[in-house]
């Protein structure tokens, strides 16, 4: 958990991060090479894992033919369709875990290029980032999905709505829970705190593993109303 002094570093290099990035040499965050304005050098960029195997449109893991996955027809989420830019692999693992852990928030600006990427304005209305419960928040002092979502809506005009869905109860970590267990973990964990009706809405988060957050907060959008949910995620656990 990054003290106050680690996260007041990161708000600052995010501030100041367009600004010296024109005026510094940026150094690769993989192999520490001068990189440009990017936080990756040309070499390491190219390296990234992308997502480029057939992936089922609803959920974003892979399967073959890129057609709607067994697990998604069996159960059928409460979510529409998922898109992911990454795949949660070396080193946009660290990557990642940088930005939430180590509160580098310079780093979020080269993930929000990534996310623009794939970003289909016309198929959305509204922008929701996945929230975290008050004591996470106060534990972390942002929230990582918000930090993504915020610069994508304004990039596409499109409302950023911050507090629509509240995550009230405060649930042990997923981490080493398999797919049941992390979706009994989230039940009634997210509740909305108005109306969305008709809306389509995209879900923006930093990470989709099993789907089971983005499935429980689709759950709580669409009971608000909500016309479509759709997901946006910086990387994916694939298998």
């Amino acid at each position: 958990m990054p003290n106050l002094r680690v996260r007041l570093g990161g708000w600052i290099r995010e501030g100041l991060g367009e600004g010296l990035a024109a005026a510094l040499p940026q150094h690769c965050f993989v192999c520490g090479a001068r990189s440009g304005t990017w936080q990756f050098c040309t070499d390491c960029s190219a390296a990234l894992p992308r997502v480029e195997v057939p992936v089922c449109p609803v959920c974003a893991d892979e399967c073959g033919g890129g057609e709607v996955c067994g697990q998604c027809l069996l159960s059928p989420p409460h979510f529409d369709r998922s898109t992911a830019a990454l795949r949660y692999a070396f080193p946009v693992r660290e990557w990642v875990q940088a930005i939430k852990y180590q509160a580098r928030l310079d780093l979020a600006r080269d993930a929000v290029r990534c996310l623009q990427a794939h970003l289909a304005p016309a198929d959305f209305d509204c922008i929701v980032p996945v929230p975290l419960h008050p004591v996470r928040l106060a534990e972390r002092g942002f929230n990582q999905a918000a930090v993504l979502a915020a610069p994508l809506a304004r990039s596409c005009g499109k409302p950023l709505l911050r507090n629509a869905v509240i995550k009230d109860r405060l649930v042990p970590p997923q981490a080493g829970l398999d797919r049941e267990a992390r979706r009994r973990n989230l039940a009634g964990a997210f509740r909305a705190e108005r109306r969305l009706d008709g809306l389509r809405v995209l879900v923006v988060d930093d990470v989709m593993t099993t789907g089971a957050t983005l499935n429980e907060l689709a759950l709580a959008l669409k009971a608000a109303g909500a016309a479509q949910v759709s997901n946006l995620a910086l990387a994916r656990a694939m298998g």
